[in-house]
């Protein structure tokens, strides 16, 4: 028995890998976030146990408490499967997870699953890299526990060039856009705020990095800066719904 460091990727369950399905199908145990798409969790066997460890606003469940159930659940000969949005290695806590786990040895793997920072612009119709437009793309998180954005050097990052896409950013992206014109980042840069990514309910929200402070964004939502946040590689009976300028 194991523990499966599972990537659930951007929340539709279609987008699953085939390995991360079959996991959840036959988990003892699933150690979930808070956003886990129920579908997903439908998967699972009958008479499995279900653990919300979700980071839930002003109550987080605090990681070292996530990495000793991780290795308790371990430690009982159960197969365990720790669920997470995207990636596990992608701002997902995953590389804390393996080091607990490792460090009291305990069997583990890590299934990957498609990040948010690709799928959920892809799903919106935006290309985080396209030719002649965006070479690069940096991803970043717009989140600190201690409520700000200091560990980034926005204003480095503007004259990096290519696309940047934020994650966990919304609370911030007022001082996330100041840092980064400060940095020489033009103001009329296109911007794209894309919530539940990939979920029946995505909507996408079209603006300038100088008016990013006053749209109406909420979490979760994948920010996307740069030219390519201008473009919708959509059919047009796919597009879910679209909002421009400040709500």
């Amino acid at each position: 028995m194991t523990v499966h460091l599972v990537g659930a990727g951007p929340g539709d369950p279609d987008l699953l890998t085939v390995k991360a399905a079959r996991l959840i199908a036959s988990a003892d145990v699933i150690v979930h976030d808070r956003l886990a798409n129920p579908a997903i969790l439908s998967l699972a066997k009958a008479g499995a146990d279900f653990i919300d460890v979700g980071k839930k606003p002003g109550a987080p469940t605090p990681q070292d408490v996530i990495n000793a159930l991780l290795v308790h659940l371990g430690s009982q000969g159960l197969e365990v499967v720790r669920l997470k949005g995207g990636d596990p290695f992608v701002f997902g806590r995953g590389g804390e997870e393996a080091d607990a786990l490792l460090a009291a040895g305990i069997p583990f793997d890590v299934v990957p699953g498609i990040t948010s920072a690709v799928g959920v612009p892809a799903a919106a119709g935006i290309p985080v890299t396209h030719r002649n437009v965006s070479a690069a793309f940096t991803v970043v998180t717009g989140h600190r526990e201690s409520g700000g954005s200091q560990s980034v050097n926005w204003e480095s990052l503007a004259r990096v060039g290519g696309t940047i896409v934020v994650l966990m950013g919304v609370a911030e992206r007022g001082n996330i856009a100041r840092r980064l014109m400060a940095g020489g980042l033009s103001p009329s840069t296109p911007v794209a705020a894309i919530r539940w990514g990939t979920h029946p309910e995505q909507t996408t929200i079209r603006t300038t990095l100088a008016e990013l402070h006053a749209v109406h964004i909420e979490a979760p939502s994948t920010i996307v800066i740069g030219a390519v946040a201008a473009y919708e590689f959509v059919q047009p009976a796919m597009v879910a719904t679209t909002l421009r300028g400040a709500q």
